[in-house]
């Protein structure tokens, strides 16, 4: 399951010498949904706007992350 992760204006990440920040859309791989939010706290702390699911995310907002998805990996 994914867990897709959007950022507010002034959040600004380096995970793994990535950037995510408000132009790109994170990807957490995990078992559960809340297992992907939790990887998203540990990753990112409370600075991260919103979470989604497959169930729930939807595709059309891609137009508003110029850098596009990025995964994030074994961090």
């Amino acid at each position: 399951m994914k867990t897709y992760v959007t950022f507010g204006q002034i959040h600004t990440h380096s995970v793994n010498g990535i950037t995510f920040d408000k132009d790109c859309v994170a990807v957490i791989e995990a078992d559960t949904a809340s297992a992907g939010r939790d990887k998203a706290f540990s990753l990112f702390g409370r600075k991260f706007c919103t979470t989604y699911t497959d169930a729930t995310y939807v595709e059309s907002i891609m137009a508003y992350f110029p850098r596009g998805y990025i995964e994030v990996g074994g961090a």
